[in-house]
């Protein structure tokens, strides 16, 4: 184990034990969750999305920074679309209740089911919030996400860079995503066999803790895709 893996798990350790053990830690967690959903949902983002990352090089390559990574883009960039993360669930569990409930007459059921303690009623619908998110949404966020990772690697990973380069949209899509992986494995496989069933774990908590949820769920999924390369 390297020195830079100590001080990682010192540091996962100490934020963990922080909110286990000072008082009212994660009562303010909850409550600024609450009243500021979106402008938390950036900073968790922003945080465990690249440490996901870092983590991936980590198993990669040896280690867990490099020259070009682009710690500040990266984190400015997953904490906007951490946000967009964080509006797109409440989009998708709100219209899917309306969908399910006026489109296939369940007349209230299904936001009785989704409001209700855990039940097969409450996992049905989180599924379904789950396969329409992910089927609808997620390939768009996908997308998008790799091409802000190649402009950050072709700008050398600085926020001078990033800002100062136009983001090559059309010529990335045609010409630098590999579309056998990115449709091949992230859409065809990732979705259905690990987003579905994770995200409708998350659509099962409390509200406070889906989006951190969600944001954990990428730091695997970052693992897991290192392991497969």
């Amino acid at each position: 184990m390297k020195k830079a893996d100590v001080i990682t798990l010192i540091i996962v350790a100490a934020v963990v034990c922080g909110f286990a053990f000072i008082p009212g830690a994660w009562d303010w967690f909850n409550t600024t969750t609450k009243n500021h959903g979106l402008l938390m949902s950036f900073f968790k983002f922003a945080i465990l999305g690249t440490f996901g990352e870092m983590l991936a090089l980590r198993i990669r390559e040896g280690m867990y920074m490099k020259k070009g990574f682009g710690l500040l883009p990266k984190m400015l960039v997953w904490g906007v679309l951490g946000v967009v993360i964080a509006s797109a669930m409440t989009i998708f569990k709100t219209g899917t209740v309306a969908l399910l409930d006026g489109g296939f007459h369940l007349n209230g059921k299904a936001a009785s089911w989704f409001a209700g303690d855990l039940s097969w009623g409450k996992a049905f619908v989180a599924l379904c919030v789950s396969v329409l998110m992910n089927t609808l949404f997620a390939p768009v966020f996908m997308t998008f996400h790799k091409i802000t990772d190649i402009h950050i690697v072709e700008t050398g990973g600085s926020l001078g860079g990033f800002f100062g380069n136009k983001l090559k949209i059309r010529e990335t899509l045609s010409k630098k995503i590999n579309w056998d992986i990115q449709y091949g494995f992230v859409f065809a496989k990732t979705i259905p066999l690990f987003w579905y069933p994770a995200h409708t774990i998350t659509f099962l908590l409390p509200p406070t803790l889906q989006v951190l949820f969600a944001a954990l769920l990428g730091v695997a999924l970052g693992v897991i895709l290192s392991i497969k390369k």
